[in-house]
């Protein structure tokens, strides 16, 4: 399994959970419905992140971006795989 790296742009406090659309040029857009204290709106992205990808919660880790909205996380997943999903989900 190789891992495949994703720019994402949170929108905490959002009404649902959501992951889909385009952010700038590449960036994929995660909203959540947790709120932007103690790591809750980071926590609520990654895991609505592996579900939108089909790996487990901890085939995904953040690699920069803890407590900014641009975030940069890492994927236990086929990089084609990968890029196929995030095509899918940029629209």
């Amino acid at each position: 399994m190789s891992t495949y790296r994703v720019t994402v742009r949170a929108k905490p406090g959002a009404s649902r959970t959501r992951v889909g659309g385009r952010y700038g040029q590449d960036t994929l857009v995660v909203a959540v419905t947790a709120r932007a204290v103690d790591g809750a709106a980071t926590a609520a992205v990654l895991t609505a992140l592996a579900d939108a990808f089909g790996v487990p919660r901890s085939g995904v880790r953040l690699v920069s971006g803890a407590s900014a909205r641009t975030k940069i996380v890492e994927f236990d997943i086929e990089a084609a795989a990968g890029a196929a999903r995030l095509a899918d989900l940029l629209g």
